[in-house]
């Protein structure tokens, strides 16, 4: 079978990696002009941790991945208030948990595509014209490519979802985040081996330190906007530039061009239509706040792989597991970024009790969630 796929994030490439192994001849199209070097880090267990080491990938991730020891709330002055240890949430899931930023886990699979699989950067899917015999693609460089099914693997934001299902898929869960990376050795020496976060209302920064010596930061803060700012850097500047800490130092530094993005979900009553066919966050956006959608969307790949020829197969077996995400998602927000110094303080106290014998791996199963079998 000839597969069309719409994007090269990881969704996209771990299923280009699982569909050429298996013998498809696979084009994935890309609108970007290169690979993404922008993205956070991410906790990687679950679907997409099985996944991988079924495709082989996983000693790849490994080697490319970090053994953080913990996430640390600090105060203003960066005084540890509160935490959770890494080696109590990677026991909730026999060990099989490691941190990796978004860039590394994509170049994984990219690197290890098979021989039968192209990838074309700079030709995003502009139009979509599907027939009984084939689904042909039209792209941003004038081009076509025609295949027996059109794959939407471009993000929260697809393409191929709005040419196909029409708009208004979207559930905006009130928060914007952004990552970059920057220099400092002094941040870097400061958070080397933790994720440092600022145990703050209604918006915080995490701060984590890279083996090149760079810090990587992440933002995210609660807003009524369902608009994406003109310019990100600046929208970064006013929501946190009155945190105390290293924050503004680390402000200082901010590059020109960082991830900026709304956080949300995505909510379709069905993911096919003919040829065309949706997996990763283009049918089933968990948000930043479930903390599994790279899992998710490796994990979604790889059962669609299987059920290649039934995409309602697919849907069948994997929606369960991607609605059940969604709903912890939307009930851990308040917990995730507390929108009150009354709800700040509660989760300091969850944090401490966590540390408790007999409650830790309780509060460490119930952020990992229910396993998510591929089959």
């Amino acid at each position: 079978m000839k597969v069309v796929i719409s994007g090269a994030g990881i969704a996209g490439l771990a299923l280009a990696h699982r569909l050429g192994t298996l013998g498809h001849k696979v084009v994935v199209v890309e609108r970007a002009t290169g690979p993404r070097t922008t993205g956070y880090m991410i906790d990687f267990f679950g679907p997409g941790y099985d996944a991988a080491e079924r495709m082989g990938v996983l000693p790849r991730l490994v080697e490319s991945g970090y053994r953080v020891r913990e996430a640390a709330y600090v105060d203003s002055r960066g005084r540890r208030v509160a935490g959770l240890r890494f080696d109590r949430l990677a026991r909730a899931v026999d060990g099989r948990l490691l941190s990796i930023m978004r860039p590394d886990l994509e170049r994984a699979f990219r690197e290890d595509l098979p021989a039968g699989v192209t990838l074309r950067f700079g030709a995003g899917v502009v139009g979509v014209e599907d027939s009984e015999s084939d689904v042909t693609a039209r792209l941003s460089d004038g081009s076509t490519v025609s295949g027996d099914l059109l794959v939407g693997a471009d993000g929260v934001h697809s393409t191929v979802r709005r040419l196909v299902f029409g708009d208004g898929h979207l559930r905006r869960l009130g928060f914007h985040t952004a990552a970059f990376t920057f220099d400092d050795p002094e941040i870097h020496a400061l958070v080397a081996g933790r994720f440092c976060v600022t145990d703050t209302v209604g918006r915080q920064v995490g701060f984590y330190g890279l083996r090149d010596g760079r810090v990587a930061a992440f933002t995210v803060h609660r807003t009524t906007s369902p608009d994406l700012p003109d310019d990100p850097r600046a929208a970064v500047m006013e929501a946190y530039g009155t945190l105390g800490w290293v924050v503004p130092r680390a402000l200082a530094k901010c590059p020109a061009e960082i991830y900026y993005d709304q956080v949300a979900q995505v909510e379709l009553p069905r993911w096919s239509s003919g040829r065309v066919v949706l997996v990763g966050d283009a049918c089933g956006a968990v948000s930043l706040l479930a903390g599994q959608g790279a899992s998710l969307g490796i994990g979604g790949a790889y059962v669609l792989a299987e059920h290649l020829d039934d995409p309602v197969a697919y849907e069948r077996a994997w929606r369960p597991v991607v609605v059940d995400k969604q709903e912890v998602a939307r009930s851990g927000a308040r917990w995730f970024l507390p929108s009150s110094p009354r709800r700040l303080w509660a989760r300091r106290v969850a944090m401490r009790l966590s540390n408790l014998p007999g409650v830790n791996r309780v509060v460490a199963t119930s952020l990992v969630g229910k396993p998510a079998p591929l089959g």
